[in-house]
Formats: structure tokens, C-alpha cells, sequence
């Protein structure tokens, strides 16, 4: 079987994969921007390919049974133009990590670790115990409201549960009262969940439906002190929106993974967004990290292996966006 990882992030799924797939694959590494000659042939002839996009740019793998993507967003690969028979395939296991990272940037904002460490080391005392000016918060008892009930959703609920928080959920669909679930509200209920949290985590796919689904009316309705956090896609909070909400102060701060542009060739350091969002001191901003760890990659590679074996022996794929159809 031949086997192409295209591109840069796909490439970081390759170290160890022919281990999990066996002898009988022929890997290969292409890069994001195909060369003409070998690279497009090695393309064209892919039995699988495992990349993070397709589109009229990229040669027609007439062959093709699989195309995996490497992670949960697929909107970068055109169905349409993929060959019939293909099945599409995506990935999770990021959510463990996405969790993680949600909960280390809720905690930083209540155990200031970092500067109590800063202090004492010149000699400044200032959280010590014993006074009621020198007390820090703790989450516990708080609230957390997730617009999003999927993988990530159900993962940060798990761990919110963990740290005593009441969790409430806003989903497409109704989401019941559980050991995890304090309250839950359907999408054309939002006016009431924004209020409702301490915290809204913003998890949602990017799709029509979402883009800009946090905005004005979103921020007006919140409480003063909300932190807003998105592990999502950036514009599913409406740009300008969330930026004036910061600098008026309209919500306590916001922790922000995903943006509104990425780097390029032709701009590699470019800031996330056209907006300064790198001068207001509400805002945590980090450059859309919180799922990429060493635990995600092992877990979608062996997503990925699993899933080339079942298509080869014809049994039934995980996590399929699209069926391949029988061709003639």
C-alpha cells in the first residue's frame, strides 16, 4: 500500500508510523507544496493520503481509498473533488490535552504560583497565610459553562467536575441533567447560558452556523467578571466583538488559542489578528497550542494505522466524514 504524509503537519504523524502499520506500506513524506515530476506522481498514485487539505491545486489521487485527516477539522479538504471512492476519515485525541491546558489557564488565574514564586525570591512575602489581605481564589464552587458538548466538552467537564465546579453545557441538542451536567440549554436558549457561568469555554466546529456565534449580544449578556475561552476555532467569537468587550472591560479577561490569522510564507510572525490584542492586559493569548502534545499525536497516529488496516481488509472505519462510494 502506499502510503502519503503531505505536508508539514502531517509529517509530524510520521516518526514511528511504519512500526504501527507493517512492512508491507510504502511511506512516503511529501511536502506541503508538491514539486512537478516525482512529487505529484507519488500524489496521483497514493493508496492513502494523510493531510490536512485538498484542492483543485493538488493532483487527483485516482487510486486513492483513504484520505485521513490528522485532526478534527476538515474544512480545508474539498469532498467534492476527492475521487468517489475514497472514504474520509478524521481525527480526535486531542481532547485530553485541550482539557488540560483549559484547566491550567483557569487555574493560573486563581493560584498565582508563578508570581508568589517571583515575590519570595526578593524576599516578598505577599501571599503568605495569616491575613485576609494576602488570600488567593480558588475555582472550586465556580462555574464553567461550555458552549459545545463533544469531545473536548465532555473531556474539560470531567475535569471541572474533578475540581468541584458546577458545569453547564450549551448544546445543539439537549443535553441531560448528569453526574457531570449541573444545567443545560439548547442554542436557542444562548441569551440565558452566557449569564449563567463564571467561564464560557467556546469548543464549537467551525461551520456557517457558528461563525461569530459569540458576539455583542453575547458579551452584553455575561457577567462583569466572565472569562471567555476559546479551543475552538477564532471566528466563532466575532472579532471585534471580543476585542471591544476586553478593552472596555465589558468581561474580566479572555484566554485565546485560536485566531484570526495564522502565519505564512510570506509572513511567518505575524500577530494573530488584525486588532492589538497583544496590548490589552486582559487577555492570555497563545498561538493555537493547547491540543498539540506528544499524548495527541500517539493517539491520532494509532487512530490513523487502525483505520489503513480496516480499509484494506474492508472492515468498518472510525470516525468517517464521508463513506467512499462503490465505483464502477
Amino acid at each position: 500500500m502506499r502510503i502519503i504524509f503531505h505536508g508539514e503537519n502531517a509529517a509530524s504523524f510520521s516518526t514511528g508510523f511504519a512500526e504501527l502499520i507493517g512492512p508491507k506500506a510504502d511511506i512516503r513524506l511529501l511536502p506541503d507544496a508538491l514539486a512537478p515530476g516525482a512529487d505529484q506522481r507519488s500524489y496521483a498514485e497514493a493508496d492513502v493520503i494523510i493531510g490536512t487539505k485538498f484542492n483543485a491545486t493538488l493532483p487527483t489521487p485516482s487510486r486513492l481509498k483513504l484520505f485521513h485527516v490528522p485532526g478534527a477539522g476538515y474544512d480545508a479538504v474539498d469532498l467534492d473533488r476527492l475521487p468517489a471512492g475514497a472514504a474520509v476519515c478524521n481525527c480526535f485525541g486531542h481532547e485530553q490535552a485541550i482539557a488540560e491546558y483549559v484547566m491550567s489557564a483557569l487555574l493560573a488565574r486563581h493560584v498565582p504560583l508563578a508570581d508568589a514564586d517571583q515575590r519570595l525570591r526578593k524576599g516578598d512575602w505577599a501571599y503568605w497565610a495569616g491575613a485576609p489581605e494576602r488570600i488567593h481564589d480558588e475555582i472550586a464552587g465556580k462555574s464553567i459553562g461550555l458552549l459545545g458538548f463533544g469531545h473536548i466538552g465532555k473531556a474539560i467537564a470531567a475535569r471541572a467536575k474533578a475540581f468541584e465546579m458546577q458545569v453547564h453545557v450549551a448544546n445543539r441538542s439537549a443535553v441531560p441533567k448528569s453526574g457531570l451536567v449541573d444545567r443545560s440549554f439548547t442554542l436557542d436558549q444562548l441569551g440565558e447560558f452566557w449569564g449563567s457561568a463564571d467561564f464560557i469555554v467556546v469548543s464549537v466546529p467551525l461551520t456557517p452556523d457558528t461563525q461569530g456565534i459569540v458576539g455583542t449580544e453575547a458579551f452584553a449578556a455575561m457577567r462583569p467578571g466572565a472569562v471567555v475561552v476559546n479551543v475552538g476555532r477564532g471566528p466563532t467569537i466575532n472579532e471585534a466583538a471580543l476585542f471591544e468587550a476586553l478593552k472596555t472591560g465589558r468581561i474580566g479577561g479572555a484566554i485565546i488559542d485560536t485566531w484570526y490569522r495564522y502565519p505564512s510564507a510570506g509572513q511567518p510572525d505575524i500577530l494573530p489578528s488584525a486588532l492589538p490584542f497583544h496590548e490589552l492586559p486582559n487577555v492570555v493569548m497563545t498561538p493555537h497550542m493547547s491540543g498539540w502534545t506528544s499524548g495527541t499525536i500517539r493517539r491520532r497516529q494509532q487512530t490513523i494505522a487502525d483505520n489503513i488496516k480496516r480499509s484494506f481488509d474492508g472492515a468498518i472505519l472510525e470516525n468517517v466524514v464521508r463513506e467512499g462510494r462503490p465505483t464502477a
